[in-house]
Order: C-alpha cells, then sequence, then structure tokens
C-alpha cells in the first residue's frame, strides 16, 4: 500500500503551477523549480528556464506546490530537493546549498535540524 501511496505522490506531484508575473501568467512545471526565495517583498522563482518575479508569498506559493521534494531551508527561501547537489558547512551552523544552474543559498541554523532529517541523515 505505502508504495502505491508514494506512485501515486509522484503522479500528482509533476503538476502545473500558474504563476502570475507583472505582466503575464506563466505555467510553471514543479519539477523545474529550483529554489523559491522572497527578496524584500518579492517572490523570486528560478527554474531551469529562468528567474520569475510575482507577488505570491512564500506560504501560499508553498501550499500550492504541495510536493514532498520542496522544503524550506530558511525562513525567506524553499527548495526542490530534485535539484540538491550538494550542502557544505557554513559560519555559525549555517550550511550553504549547492543547487542546480551553479546556483548556491544558504541553509538557516533553524532548518538545518529538519533538512538533514528529510534526507535520512542523522
Amino acid at each position: 500500500m505505502a508504495y502505491i501511496e508514494q506512485y501515486q505522490n509522484q503522479l500528482s506531484s509533476a503538476k502545473i503551477l500558474p504563476v502570475k508575473t507583472n505582466d503575464q501568467l506563466i505555467m510553471l512545471k514543479a519539477e523545474a523549480i529550483i529554489l523559491a526565495d522572497i527578496q524584500q517583498s518579492t517572490l523570486l522563482i528560478y527554474t531551469v528556464d529562468g528567474i520569475f518575479a510575482t507577488s505570491e508569498t512564500l506560504v501560499h506559493f508553498a501550499k500550492r506546490v504541495d510536493n514532498i521534494n520542496f522544503i524550506q531551508i530558511s525562513k525567506h527561501a524553499y527548495i526542490n530537493l530534485d535539484h540538491l547537489l550538494s550542502l557544505s558547512d557554513s559560519f555559525s551552523g549555517n550550511m550553504t546549498a549547492t543547487l542546480s544552474q551553479n546556483m548556491k543559498t544558504d541553509v538557516s541554523r533553524k532548518y538545518v535540524k529538519s533538512l538533514m532529517q528529510h534526507l535520512g541523515i542523522k
């Protein structure tokens, strides 16, 4: 039963997310999203195809994605674990995540433990 549930979750995770930018509505595939990051009051969504800016909140975005591969790494960012290449120690308990497209972002020490648990690392 667990295998069937996981398979169904994978099918539902391959969904399209409409994202409203200033001048258009973009249809993004969830698996193409690398990072969602709030900068000032703008949500920047980094994908394999480019960067898209929207006024949507990070919390609302995370609820719409509803995918187990997306995990919060700081109070202002979510990453897609499918695009996580490596983690390295940073200063004062933080870590640096290296993602697809040569992107790097900080993992806040508050979220390091939950990230490690999600990855199955103790």
